[in-house]
């Protein structure tokens, strides 16, 4: 595998810290996780195709929904790796890596159908693929029905795989061993994270303090510390690293998340994939919608709260919460919370023990990717 560097050239060949970062030239760890993928999902697929030829359809959308993406999971766990001394060509941690992609692809392909998504990264959902290709087959039974069901299938194949790939990276026994708890850890806070999300818009309850709670079980850990957590006990990581990284990875991780929602509300559907106001249109009870009902008057509550949530919002409804959310001040709130949760990561990678002190770089600019990102 190329080496993992820095470079000025990044911003113009990927753009800003949307897609590369402060000059962290990921293009080659992407290449290496994308071929370890490519490598696994040929596999599954001919064991898939010789059970029976109709199981094509569950191989060609996994292929076809793990393609592209930022491939954060997998940056954090190779500079988790690279941070505990770990060999920068290794390619058994690429695959360890790209595991994380593959239990990503299973919490993505829930929580769209959790959430009733009709889209994903500018595609049809898996959900509403399969029910769709129901309909062209004309088969018996509810479209939608199928859909469901097709999807978490899928989901629950990418949650197996995702395992199946870990074990088979081909590292020592002892450091993988040490490496599947914090998968096994990672896998149940995510889903306790996706459970507390699905209760508070079900409950309709915008605390800050569950909103903050799903942010941090959800996303940061998952996103960010875990897999920083799973490359550095793969390397053989001291205690004391491992310390530093949770100290770095979870405010990093909020941080991240926080940002998330703001793109979910205002962020341009060309570039996420997903249509404008759709966090709104599902009531999903985000830091940025807690923040407005503190500081709204009853007044604005009240038209807040009459639009939220509705799946019939339409464009000029999605203005106006829009509107509501910046002139209570929540849009400038949760900017200066992301500002100061990268501010504490930072000052936390200031003190990490490192293996190199040049590494330093490289974790800043992964900061800045993950926080002041367009998609």
């Amino acid at each position: 595998m190329p080496s993992i560097k820095r470079t000025q050239d990044d911003t113009a060949e990927h753009g800003s810290a949307g897609a590369g970062g402060a000059g962290l030239d990921l293009a080659p760890l992407r290449a290496a996780v994308d071929r370890a993928l490519d490598e696994f999902l040929r596999g599954k697929a001919a064991e898939l195709r010789a059970i029976d030829p109709e199981l094509d359809a569950q191989v060609t959308t996994v292929v076809e929904f793990v393609a592209g993406g930022k491939r954060l999971r997998p940056a954090f766990c190779y500079w988790g790796w690279r941070g505990a001394a770990g060999d920068p060509d290794d390619p058994r941690v690429v695959v360890a890596a790209a595991a994380l992609e593959l239990l990503q692809a299973a919490a993505i392909v829930h929580d769209d159908v959790m959430d009733a998504s009709d889209t994903r990264r500018g595609r049809p959902s898996v959900h509403r693929q399969f029910a769709t290709l129901h309909t062209t087959r004309g088969w018996v039974g509810p479209a939608e029905r199928f859909g469901l069901g097709g999807a978490l299938l899928l989901g629950d194949l990418c949650l197996c795989w995702s395992d199946e790939m870990l074990r088979g990276c081909g590292l020592a026994p002892d450091r993988l061993l040490a490496g599947l708890a914090y998968f096994d850890t990672m896998r149940t806070e995510v889903m306790a994270g996706q459970y507390l999300d699905l209760v508070s818009q079900a409950s309709n309850t915008a605390s800050l303090d569950r909103a903050m709670r799903v942010v941090r079980f959800k996303s940061a850990k998952y996103t960010v510390e875990r897999p920083l957590h799973l490359g550095g006990v793969l390397a053989g990581a001291s205690p004391e690293l491992l310390e530093a990284y949770s100290a770095y990875g979870i405010p990093l991780g909020e941080a991240f998340q926080l940002r998330d929602d703001i793109l979910g509300v205002f962020g341009d559907p060309a570039v996420t994939g997903k249509p404008a106001g759709d966090d709104l249109r599902e009531g999903k009870q985000t830091v940025l919608v807690a923040k407005t009902l503190e500081a709204a008057s009853d007044l604005e509550r009240e038209r807040f709260q009459a639009r939220f949530g509705r799946r019939d919002l339409d464009d000029d409804g999605v203005a106006e919460l829009r509107e509501l959310i910046v002139s209570t001040g929540a849009l400038d709130a949760v900017e200066g919370m992301i500002a100061e949760l990268t501010t504490t990561a930072e000052e936390a990678l200031a003190k990490a023990p490192l293996a190199d002190d040049a590494l330093r770089a490289e974790f800043a600019a992964l900061a800045q990717l993950a926080t002041q990102r367009t998609v």
